[in-house]
């Protein structure tokens, strides 16, 4: 798909999406939760279709009833003996260990950007939890048959947390009783924080998080929230019975609604709804780069306001919220001076190698950005020139060229730009509603 974006002022109020961390790691739980579970606002991306498969094919059933998803479980009992994880990593990360917790065979594969992702860590801890494994040289396919006996082990957290996530729900769906999880250089500690929680809200058995270097697990701990539990016979009076209920309530989208806060600070106003400010989402770190650009934004009881002003150059920490890198190159491009974005090493296993792809393209749009060691430059200010950018196939390169592109000197064609889907299905139709030029076609048209 083709999207040519003209330059264009916006307004209004847009609600954010669903965010797929959160529904993602909610579908996991509600799979290794012996009642009956109803989530609403859930996401309809295909991240999110992958994790809904994922769990139907390991034993779940779910149904929808007035935008909401009613998921029934009794246990781990797949379906299949092979498992498709599209294109999404955190599904082929934390799901991988829940499918180890059974005794069958069971082949996991995935598409695209996904099959060039190093799965080493498969080969390397399996092993030690009893779980036999066989790879394709470190990359996918790779084929388990458990059952994954926890025991202490320590693990390298540096490329993903999501790798730490699905064993954190494994250990609490096998029971782990004093053992712990031990992490050296862990990464993306926000994420995990929303693991925990998601994993409360449910009543799974949570660790105790020691510093993030060792997530112990003990025979009496129970959910610190006691009126949910993991047994259906603790479930508190009101919801036991033949069909107990644990219900969550997926939160807005902070790595989708950073586009849309970047998209108002360049051509709004705009308001966005559904943002929490007390989520533990890594990417609500959008809100600090906003403000140490110095973008004009406040916090209201309806969403956050946000409108173009005289933005200025920053600095920030993308170490642990490395999905912010491309909204915020779209926004440094905007503010006058250097901008220095720090945690390059985290953006080459994405849909894209994310360093070279923001060069690419921005350098496209007359932005000059320079990678050296660990921290991108980005040379703000001047006038951003629209051009005919490629999303790399990688939905957040998509997304940057789009916002940036709202502000520049003429149309931009985006080729590939159905990579949206990915994450954000709506998001030229959200532009579109705030009043954005955007115009999608299966092919560029020519004219003589």
């Amino acid at each position: 798909m083709i999207a040519v974006i003209k330059p264009s002022n916006i307004s209004g109020a847009i609600q954010a999406p669903a965010s797929k961390s959160s529904m993602q790691r909610a579908c996991a739980a509600a799979l290794l939760t012996k009642a009956k579970s109803i989530i609403h606002n859930p996401g309809h991306s295909d991240d999110d279709k992958a994790a809904l498969d994922i769990i139907k094919r390991l034993g779940a059933t779910v149904e929808t009833d007035n935008e909401q998803l009613i998921i029934h479980n009794s246990g781990i009992d797949p379906t299949v003996n092979r498992i498709d994880c599209g294109e999404s990593g955190l599904s082929i990360r934390m799901f991988t260990p829940i499918i180890a917790l059974t005794h069958k065979e069971i082949t996991i594969d995935g598409e695209g950007s996904l099959l060039n992702r190093p799965m080493n860590f498969f080969d390397e801890i399996f092993p030690r939890l009893g779980v036999e494994v066989k790879s394709n040289n470190g990359k996918l396919p790779i084929t388990i048959r458990g059952p994954l006996q926890p025991k202490t082990i320590e693990i390298d957290g540096s490329l993903s947390s999501q790798f730490l996530t699905g064993l954190l729900m494994a250990y609490s769906a096998a029971e782990a009783t004093d053992v712990s999880i031990k992490v050296n250089n862990l990464t993306s500690k926000p994420y995990i924080d929303l693991t925990l929680d998601v994993m409360k809200q449910f009543g799974l058995k949570v660790p105790e998080n020691r510093n993030y270097e060792d997530f112990y697990f003990k025979s009496e701990i129970r959910s610190p929230k006691s009126e949910i539990k993991s047994e259906i016979g603790n479930l508190p009076a009101a919801r036991q019975g033949p069909n107990p209920e644990i219900e969550y309530t997926v939160e807005g989208d902070w790595s989708a609604g950073a586009f849309l806060l970047v998209a108002g600070a360049i051509a709004g106003p705009i308001t966005i709804r559904g943002l929490d400010m007390t989520s533990t989402q890594a990417d609500k770190a959008i809100m600090q780069a906003l403000s140490n650009a110095n973008a004009s934004f406040a916090i209201e009881a309806k969403g956050i306001k946000i409108h173009p002003g005289k933005m200025t150059a920053f600095e920030f920490d993308a170490t642990d919220s490395p999905d912010l890198f491309p909204p915020l190159v779209a926004l440094a491009a905007y503010c006058h001076g250097e901008t220095k974005i720090k945690g390059v090493n985290r953006l080459m296993y994405k849909e894209s190698d994310r360093s070279l792809s923001l060069q690419q393209e921005f350098g496209k749009m007359g932005v000059r950005v320079d990678v050296r060691d660990d921290v991108m430059k980005i040379q703000g200010g001047g006038q951003v020139t629209g051009a005919k950018v490629h999303s790399h196939h990688d939905h957040r390169i998509a997304m940057a060229g789009a916002v940036a592109a709202l502000r520049a000197n003429q149309d931009t064609t985006i080729e590939e730009a159905d990579a949206v889907k990915k994450s954000y299905p709506d998001f030229y139709e959200d532009l579109k509603q705030l009043g954005a030029n955007v115009t999608l076609s299966s092919k560029i048209k020519f004219h003589e």
